[in-house]
């Protein structure tokens, strides 16, 4: 087992979808089969738009050979392992380059940057993760809402690195609490706090957001802790949300289900656009694919 990158593009002709599968042509497989059970790092090339660096983490469960497309195989992440940092980590800094693996003996940057995917040595990760989970960059709200580090990420920021003392440290990723809150984060930061149902952001008198993270597709049912499985609904919108009495189709329109008892009650709490109010970037806004789910499994039509 070992520590690896994956390289992924937010445009990538792959078919990929980042917590669930990676596809990847057969001349890496030796590098993914080196990471089968272990963590990789996503990475995003510097030559995308809006670039997201080093942007999530996520366990290598299982290599498969793709059966519908001949000469390429698929990892399989294992569920409940992927996670977005809270802050994209840039491939470089005022201090060089993040991933010291890349460089050659003479300090440049080498070919190995290229590869789609690679290995990387504990030291390159522990620091990538560090700064991509410790550092909140959500502000604070008329000063109350502190974001403190990640429980257990704090500590080791300041201590020297040793490899077994890391692995226990990566155990922590799969903490549902540890989740919660960095999914929280991530939601609220893309939605400015705002309702994306009812178009509201209330703040509490501690300077608390008065809304959630929701998943479209909940923990319990595999749903990913990424983005794209997420919104930011206040506590009403929630409920009805989770029982199935909304959902939103896939041009984000507000439906309502047919088994509500107050069809005209529940379009009042609607923003007037009667569509969901989501991030502008493509890769923030609800992935079809969950909607679909939610629409399938969850709505009440």
């Amino acid at each position: 087992m070992g520590f690896g990158i994956f390289i992924h593009r937010s445009d990538s002709i792959y078919d990929d979808s980042p917590a669930e599968r990676y596809q990847f042509p057969s001349q890496y497989l030796g590098r993914v089969h080196a990471c089968l059970g272990d963590w990789i790092i996503y990475y995003e090339p510097r030559k995308v738009a809006e670039t997201r660096g080093y942007f999530a983490i996520a366990k290598v469960g299982q290599v498969i050979q793709d059966l519908h497309a001949p000469g390429m195989h698929i990892a399989l992440i294992e569920p409940g392992t992927y996670l977005d940092f809270i802050n994209p980590v840039p491939f470089s800094g005022r201090e060089g380059v993040v991933e010291h693996g890349v460089l050659n003996h003479e300090g440049r940057i080498s070919g190995r940057a290229q590869s789609a995917v690679r290995p990387i040595s504990p030291t390159d990760f522990n620091r990538i993760v560090l700064l991509g989970l410790i550092e909140p960059e959500l502000p604070r709200v008329g000063g109350a809402e502190v974001l403190e580090p990640i429980s257990g990420f704090a500590e080791a920021a300041q201590t020297p690195f040793i490899f077994e003392y890391e692995r226990d440290r990566v155990t922590q990723f799969t903490s549902r609490i540890v989740r919660d809150r960095i999914f929280r984060r991530l939601v609220l930061d893309a939605y400015d706090r705002r309702c994306a149902i009812t178009g509201l952001k209330l703040i509490n008198g501690g300077g608390r957001a008065e809304v959630n993270a929701a998943h479209i597709r909940p923990v319990e049912a595999n749903g990913p802790d990424i983005l794209t499985n997420g919104l930011a609904l206040s506590g009403t919108a929630h409920w009805m949300f989770d029982r199935g009495l909304i959902s939103l189709s896939d041009d984000l329109k507000i439906l309502i289900s047919r088994q509500a008892n107050d069809p005209d009650g529940i379009q009042l709490l609607f923003n007037k656009t009667g569509r969901a109010i989501v991030p502008s970037r493509s890769i923030q806004k609800p992935h079809p694919h969950f909607l679909r789910w939610h629409r399938e499994n969850c709505f009440k039509h």
